[in-house]
């Protein structure tokens, strides 16, 4: 049933009033403030994009240095190209600590004088050096109606996942021992995945989107042909418990023709399969409890949780641990990438200039490409890891700072807290600027990905929210509950966008396309809902 918000009080309505007087007081800019010089730098290269250009401090919003940026680069109205803007306030003696660079850019979300002049980072008398980032060209539109409610499975749909390559496919796993496939442009089954004994707990695409893997409480891994629903072969044995998490390694890092598979599982190890050869190439143990998440990172490093409290970094070339990061006091329920979403989609974007029948090569080009410019900050390569705990915290990570030759335990970037329940998931925005965190709470929470710090509230689910993802384009959210809903939410504007009810009980599972144009659910009732704009 869908959330009806009651209309608001006197005094609630008195004191928004209050809160937008101040609002536009604060953000007035004085007269009289003269300009100020700026120098454009691209975040990613290091680059300058001209040389420094002066500016009146009255006319220093983002829209207008957006347009300034773009005219320095002689684009046309046809190509400019929207952006976000990053002030470094780090100091001479921060040396060349990765972390500590990081942590000290300030996002500047309005204007210049409210970022940095107010606050006294800057004078105007100086010249202001600001990173720049581009967002997404093309805006995704929000999910508003149900396209599709397909009935199939027996029991409730515990797992779903869109193929990387195109928003016609939703894998979803279940409690009645299957997997399927659906075919979302017609709203019908596409194929039945008939061979696990037990609950499918987990389902995975490969970057190629070629093949699914499954992962259930029967212990095996099994792999599927997409296009044929035909089992690759029998199931992939070796855990003695269930399967909790899958990953597969990114594209760009694949031998030709071995892709392979990592699987985590509640009996303490992590297994590396070649998935050609369907055989066990290594086993990660080091764990003292059941694994909970699996990560692999484009910059051959494998990162896992577990229920013992820990998060450990392994080497994905000789299979050794680094570092295990023991920060939380609780078990750790889950991990996320700040290239999660490059990883997961490999060669394909909105573009389509790389098709499946582009040669191997074209294909690993491409996926490299994306991963190092989605990664790339001043010319560095930097993945960035967040964790989410039962101790009601997460905890941001810059694994490409630690020290391999140190003895002292690595430590996180920032703690983030705020959260009065279990926190479930979290996720990176596709660009990397944002963290979304779901908790039992009932709440979701925005998190800046950079240095960490609070962004806002998302309340309007009356349940706990047990996921949520993003738009490909980073500008919405959507979040699935236990209170039977699915909702999306505008993080430009903090608010509710649209408020999808449909689902006749809980909400396990959410996924949005990697092409923005569908986002599938299905849950306790046993339905997966297709929804589309």
């Amino acid at each position: 049933m869908a959330t009806i918000v009651p209309p608001p009080s006197k005094r609630q309505k008195l004191a928004a009033t209050e809160k937008a007087e101040r609002d536009a007081e604060e953000a007035r800019i004085p007269d009289g403030l003269g300009s100020i010089r700026i120098q454009f730098v691209d975040q990613g290269t290091g680059k300058s994009a001209g040389p420094a250009v002066a500016i009146d401090v009255q006319q220093a919003t983002v829209r207008n240095l957006e347009n300034l940026l773009n005219t320095l680069q002689a684009k046309d109205a046809s190509e400019r190209t929207p952006y976000r803007f990053f002030f470094n306030q780090r100091r001479p003696d921060t040396g060349n600590d990765e972390a500590a660079a990081e942590a000290a850019v300030l996002d500047i979300d309005r204007d210049i004088y409210s970022s940095i002049l107010k606050p006294g980072l800057k004078t105007t008398e100086d010249n202001i050096i600001l990173q720049y980032a581009p967002q997404a060209i093309f805006r995704v539109r929000p999910v508003s109606r149900c396209s599709a409610s397909i009935s199939g499975h027996g029991e409730s749909i515990l797992a779903a996942t869109f193929s990387p390559a195109t928003s016609a496919i939703l894998a979803t796993g279940s409690g009645d021992n299957t997997a399927r496939l659906w075919d979302c442009d017609t709203g019908t089954p596409r194929h039945t995945l008939k061979g696990h004994t037990s609950w499918v707990l987990v389902v995975s695409f490969s970057p190629d989107g070629k093949i699914l893997a499954t992962g259930s409480m029967d212990n095996s891994v099994r792999l599927w042909d997409v296009r044929t629903g035909e089992a690759l072969g029998g199931p992939l044995k070796g855990h003695t418990k269930w399967i909790t998490s899958l990953s597969w390694e990114p594209y760009h890092q694949q031998l030709k023709g071995k892709p392979r598979l990592a699987s985590a599982s509640k009996d303490s190890t992590v297994r590396i399969w070649d998935v050609p050869l369907r055989r066990v190439e290594q086993t990660l143990s080091g764990h003292k409890s059941s694994i909970t998440c699996v990560r692999w990172g484009g910059i051959h490093r494998i990162y896992t949780s577990s229920q013992d409290k820990t998060i450990k970094v392994w080497n994905a070339r000789s299979w050794t641990c680094l570092h295990t990061l023991t920060a939380h006091a609780h078990w750790v329920n889950h991990l996320a990438l700040s290239t999660d979403f490059v990883l997961r989609t490999a060669y394909h974007d909105h573009t389509t200039k790389v098709s499946d029948d582009a040669s191997t090569d074209a294909k690993v080009s491409a996926a490299r490409s994306r991963f190092e410019s989605a990664a790339r900050v001043n010319g560095v390569i930097i993945e960035r890891l967040i964790s989410a705990s039962d101790d009601n915290t997460i905890f941001l990570w810059q694994p490409s700072s630690f020290d391999p030759n140190s003895n002292t335990t690595p430590k996180p970037v920032a703690r983030l807290l705020g959260h009065q329940k279990q926190v479930n998931h979290v996720s990176f925005s596709p660009d990397g600027h944002y963290i979304a965190s779901a908790s039992f709470d009932n709440s979701v929470k925005l998190w800046n990905a950079i240095d960490g710090k609070f962004i806002t509230t998302l309340r309007g689910h009356v349940g706990a929210v047990y996921m949520c993802c993003w738009s490909a384009d980073s500008r919405l959210l959507v979040s699935a509950s236990k209170d039977t809903t699915v909702k999306v939410w505008d993080v430009k504007n903090q608010k509710l966008r649209e408020d999808l009810p449909g689902h006749k009980d809980e909400v396990f599972a959410v996924d949005w396309s990697a092409d923005g144009a569908a986002v599938g659910s299905g849950g306790k009732d046993k339905l997966v809902k297709i929804w589309k704009n």
